[in-house]
């Protein structure tokens, strides 16, 4: 990429910061296999992205607790304990995201989040101040895989895919990108993201 065209996108959660209920639920449970067969039956994975799609977490968790009644207690307790499914920032992925800033990368954010949480997130962590824009799923109504929020953060962005690095977690999300003509990561670690961005002739401190 030419250094007109130095523009990183990032995922936030699973690859900036460390979300997952389980930081909250292994509170709750004293069984594992309990609590994942809650995560799996009950408070999906599906479940929690129609938040992430603009559902109001009041609704969400009416309707699935009048599903699930005796376990209500349960299902409130995601929303009214999210803030602890947060068990910190992705420290060396934050040191890769530093590099970029200094070498005069334009990063970019694009993440599936509800509108309700993000500021807790946005409140947390100082480095989300270093994205020039971030594309939230649950302002814009529509979640990744959707082509549509690719676009949208392409239109805000005024960039072209080709122009863009785009770095997710989740295989299917990097699928979508692909396809959309992004240069797109997979990511798994920050030494294995390090690496694939050397490939592409960006450079981070070691």
């Amino acid at each position: 990429m030419t250094s007109n065209n130095r523009v990183v996108v990032f995922d936030l959660g699973g690859v900036l910061i460390d979300w997952d209920p389980r930081h909250m639920y292994r509170k709750v449970f004293n069984d594992e296999a309990e609590m994942e067969n809650f995560l799996a039956e009950v408070a999906t994975n599906e479940w929690n992205a129609q938040h992430d799609a603009g559902r109001r977490w009041e609704d969400g968790v009416a309707l699935l607790s009048a599903q699930h009644p005796h376990m209500a207690g349960l299902i409130s307790a995601y929303w009214e304990r999210w803030d602890e499914m947060l068990a910190g920032p992705i420290e060396g992925t934050v040191a890769i995201l530093a590099s970029l800033r200094d070498a005069g990368y334009e990063l970019h954010a694009l993440t599936n989040w509800s509108t309700q949480t993000f500021p807790i997130a946005r409140q947390r962590y100082e480095f989300l101040d270093w994205f020039e824009t971030i594309v939230v799923s649950g302002e814009e109504k529509v979640i990744k895989p959707d082509p549509r929020i690719y676009e949208i953060l392409l239109e805000r962005i005024a960039r072209s895919a080709p122009e863009c690095i785009f770095i997710d977690d989740a295989p299917r999300n990097v699928a979508t990108a692909t396809r959309l003509g992004f240069i797109a990561i997979r990511f798994e670690n920050p030494d294995q993201l390090r690496a694939e961005l050397g490939k592409l002739g960006v450079k981070t401190d070691s």
